[in-house]
Order: structure tokens, then sequence, then C-alpha cells
């Protein structure tokens, strides 16, 4: 398992201080095991923050610009790539001359 970098590290000790605090200052606990599952919830927290800050991003070259694809000419390549004759019956009337 590798070890954590220091961005990791900061990301997540950050995030369990900042949300203990804030359950603390927010729910009012006062007893003691109120206190501890507060501290476990921002503990588990902070390590998906911690856990999450490590995955690579994607660059936004990879994804599609518009998320459609063209299924016409796709289709039409591939009957073609097969040698199926059906590819040029598939041209739409209004587009035949």
């Amino acid at each position: 398992m590798p070890r954590p970098t220091a961005a990791q590290l900061a990301y997540g000790s950050a995030t369990v201080v900042l949300a203990t605090l804030s359950m603390l200052l927010l729910s009012g606990v006062t007893s003691v095991v109120g206190i501890a599952v507060i501290a476990l919830v921002a503990l588990c927290l902070g390590v998906l923050v911690s856990v999450k800050a490590a995955e690579p991003r994607r660059s936004p070259a990879a994804r599609p610009a518009t998320g459609r694809t063209d299924h016409a000419t796709t289709s039409v390549a591939s009957d073609r790539a097969a040698g199926s004759p059906s590819a040029e019956t598939r041209v739409p009337a209004s587009l035949r001359r």
C-alpha cells in the first residue's frame, strides 16, 4: 500500500478537525458517548476525503464534448467495413437525388 502524500494528510486532518468542531457545536452533545460517535464519524469522513484526494482526475479531452454519438455514421461505417450491400439503402429518401 502506498504512503499517503502530504496533500492527503492535510486534507484528511483538516476534514477531521473541522467536521468534529462543527458537529459538536451544532449538535450541543455533552455526553461521552455522543462525543465519541461524532469523533468516529469525523474520522471516517477524513479518511474518505483523503482517499478521494488520491484518485487521478480525468482530463476534459478524454470525455466527448456533447456526450452523443452519430449512430447513422457508425452503422454505415461498420456496414461498409463488413462489406454489406445494404449500407447504401439506409440513406433517407429526402437526401437521395
